[in-house]
């Protein structure tokens, strides 16, 4: 069974940073797709950031660019979102999830963790 836990969300100043981390189990970590995406109260799903394991290659929404890198650990089978610089508009549940194509669209990915709440005061 496919399991995804997210940690690492909390309330931080603007200004600050936070470490999300995904915790992945149940399959094979060598080819594999993961997305953030987070979710704000009264908005629709967002793509934040997203990594192919055949590639490489990541992308970023362009809100975050500069700000936020994605990493992964398959040793830990982890993959993380570094968030700097935050601002009270990243407010959101932040979610990770896993596919088999790296992409943005909520859609593409089949497997989803519960959610961490992200809150940065002003």
């Amino acid at each position: 069974e496919v399991q995804l836990v997210e940690s690492g969300g909390g309330l931080v100043q603007a200004g600050g940073s936070l470490r999300l981390s995904c915790a992945a189990s149940g399959f094979s970590f060598d080819e594999y797709a993961i997305g953030w995406f987070r979710q704000a109260p009264g908005k629709e799903r967002e793509g934040v950031s997203c990594f192919g394991s055949t590639d490489g290659k990541t992308y970023y929404t362009d809100s975050v660019k500069g700000r936020f890198t994605i990493s992964s650990d398959n040793a830990k089978n982890t993959v993380y979102l570094q968030m700097n610089s935050l601002k009270p508009e990243d407010t959101a549940v932040y979610y990770c999830a896993l596919g088999d194509i790296p992409g943005t669209t909520a859609s593409m990915y089949d497997y989803w963790g519960q959610g961490t709440q992200v809150t940065v005061s002003s």
